[in-house]
């Protein structure tokens, strides 16, 4: 059976027709799976910034606040030097909401006394020569785009910093 030229075209003729109809068909498709798959992948690597961002300002104010108050001269003025530490480096990362800044014994949680102007002279860490303790500073912070009634003000983030008050240094 030999086929007539007409019928050789038509499957040609049939796939013109379709690439006619699919043309623009792709850019759509790309534009919408690019705009689906790229959305919630800003938004995870905004909000993974935020927590580092947060972890790296409370690791850093705990080190400085630790330092602060090891290097005072006056045993008076540490709690202010070590609160005055943390403020300066969480404005290092413009964080500008509360932190606390706690100290204790070593191992224990971080529920030991707050560093406060009505709170520092009750039970202050010795500065006396080979002493050691903790600071801990804690931190809430809020997750970009994700409204207050889903509890997003439960972030919080601690760090934790051992001080030990050099051997040779003289006593207050």
């Amino acid at each position: 059976m030999a086929r007539s030229p007409a019928a050789k075209t038509q499957p040609w003729d049939l796939r013109r027709c379709r690439l006619h109809q699919d043309h623009g068909a792709a850019t759509v498709e790309f534009v919408f799976a690019g705009v689906l798959l790229l959305v919630p992948l800003l938004y995870l690597a905004i909000s993974l910034s935020e927590i580092q961002r947060n972890a790296f300002a409370v690791t850093q104010a705990v080190r400085e606040a630790g330092r602060a108050y090891v290097t005072a001269d006056d045993p008076a003025t540490a709690p202010a030097r070590a609160t005055y530490a943390v403020r300066l480096a969480l404005d290092d990362q413009n964080l500008t909401g509360p932190a606390e800044l706690r100290w204790g014994p070593i191992g224990r949680s971080c529920d030991g006394l707050t560093v406060d102007s009505t709170v520092s002279s009750v039970n202050p860490p010795p500065l006396g020569p080979g002493a050691r303790f903790e600071f801990c500073v804690r931190r809430t912070y809020r997750l970009p785009g994700v409204p207050t009634f889903l509890d997003a003000r439960q972030n919080t983030i601690e760090a934790r910093f051992v001080v030990h008050v050099d051997d040779l240094r003289s006593a207050p």
